[in-house]
């Protein structure tokens, strides 16, 4: 069966999509995106995920391509034409097509909005489950503004190939004076001496992970204590548990970094219980 993709109000097949060469998006990185998980039919968490492409359009000054209700219509259109029971789907927004020039095409100009939708392979993310990632650190060197989630991933493709390089699965960004900041493409956390779960309060240092949002209904839940509150490299080397979490993946546990082998080296009892009932407390959305 081909994939088909949505462009800018034509389903086609995913093999012949195409925007525009000068879309802004292809040639300034001016556009943002969201990426969400389909589990069992139902898609995850899809309110939170609109509601953060509201507030990254608004960020940078974009329009909708459309009204919030008729882009729900068309990302279910892609879902049931692609036939995507357990997978995700894309969607980009980008401030149009015009004339290359740095400042902001005339108004009215149309912005663009592509969505495509996949399966993913359920078998590898539950073999990552049971025995754990590798991460590896890497200095931070992205734009002040990733609190909004564009297109401009130039610096997180060149950690996360170095990650590859090193025999790891993610990179995790670091400030100067030693602080963890977020994975490439995932929040981090970890469980601290104290058995506390903590991550980096979210202001404009990361992004507010979607996952990461809901993940703090499911500690409320399962009574698990978390805490906001920024952690040092040291700090994350020496805790009981590390694990990244991400749309697509919901909680990945990091058994190593940069080589150092975290606790017992094996995935840990919290992001298991969390994983176990996140899909329970997460919305859901039937396709």
């Amino acid at each position: 069966m081909s994939r088909i993709a949505y462009v800018n109000g034509a389903y086609q097949r995913h093999a012949n999509a195409a925007v525009h060469i000068e879309d802004r998006g292809f040639q300034f990185a001016d556009g943002v995106y969201e990426v969400c998980e389909v589990r069992h039919g139902y898609i995850v968490d899809l309110t939170r995920h609109l509601d953060r492409l509201d507030r990254s359009l608004n960020e940078i000054r974009i329009a909708w391509p459309m009204t919030r209700a008729a882009l729900v219509v068309v990302i279910r259109e892609v879902l049931r034409r692609n036939r995507i029971c357990n997978g995700l789907f894309y969607l980009q927004v980008t401030r149009g097509a015009a004339r290359r020039d740095h400042v902001f095409p005339a108004e009215g100009t149309p912005s663009t909005l592509v969505v495509t939708a996949r399966r993913t392979d359920a078998s590898l993310i539950a073999r990552k489950n049971a025995v754990g990632i590798r991460a590896i650190t890497v200095p931070e060197n992205r734009w002040d503004r990733v609190d909004v989630k564009t297109v401009g991933l130039l610096p997180n493709v060149l950690a996360r190939q170095a990650a590859k390089e090193e025999g790891a699965q993610e990179a995790i960004f670091v400030e100067p004076d030693g602080t963890v900041k977020e994975g490439a493409a995932t929040n981090v956390w970890i469980v601290d001496k104290d058995g506390t779960l903590r991550t980096r309060h979210a202001d404009h240092g990361i992004l507010r992970g979607i996952t990461r949002t809901t993940l703090m209904d499911v500690a409320a839940a399962t009574g698990i204590d978390i805490e906001e509150r920024a952690f040092s490299v040291e700090e994350m080397l020496g805790a009981r548990e590390v694990f990244i979490t991400a749309a697509t993946s919901i909680c990945f546990p990091v058994v190593a970094v940069n080589g150092k082998t975290i606790a017992n080296g094996h995935p840990g009892s919290v992001s298991q219980k969390i994983r176990e009932a996140f899909f329970d407390i997460a919305e859901k959305t039937a396709i």
